[in-house]
């Protein structure tokens, strides 16, 4: 006979902590990002075109780890909203390469303020909060490197200097 194994305390839990903190952020992020007329998911997609625009849809999908088709409602409502403009590529006509427009472009300034926001509601160090991101960057990629799932390599890739 196999001996039961309880569950883990919903508190004890580290997926639920790194759950619960996501939302916590998000939470703390609303005012701005409502100021700024967007949702969390869609500064996600604008973050990723600020680094590097004209992307096809499928690679930014990867960087964000959704399917093609959880994104282009999305795309849909930051095309509406005049952030961004959608275009089939001439070289590949099923692929669709989505660039920022002048105000996708302009917004980015303003978007500043989510880091700061996030530095004075933790009351933790930009270094701490930097450690914490790296470590938390770690346990992902060897969860998803030992899943088989999303590729590492087509997650966000580091700032140059």
């Amino acid at each position: 006979m196999t001996q039961a194994n309880p569950p883990v305390p919903l508190d004890d839990q580290l997926c639920y902590a790194i759950y619960s903190a996501g939302m916590a952020i998000q939470r703390a992020y609303k005012p701005l990002l409502d100021e700024l007329g967007l949702t969390y998911p869609q500064y996600l997609v604008l973050n990723i075109l600020w680094r590097e625009d004209a992307q096809p849809v499928g690679r930014i999908a990867e960087q964000l780890a959704l399917e093609s088709s959880t994104l282009t409602p999305l795309l849909k409502r930051l095309e509406a909203a005049g952030m961004v403009q959608r275009t089939r590529n001439p070289a590949n006509e099923r692929q669709v390469v989505v660039r920022l427009t002048d105000a996708g472009r302009a917004i980015r300034g303003r978007a500043g303020c989510l880091g700061d926001t996030l530095l004075a509601a933790s009351g933790q160090s930009p270094a701490a909060l930097g450690s914490l991101n790296a470590d938390v960057r770690a346990l992902r990629d060897a969860v998803y490197r030992h899943t088989g799932g999303w590729e590492v390599a087509a997650g966000p890739r580091p700032e140059a200097d």
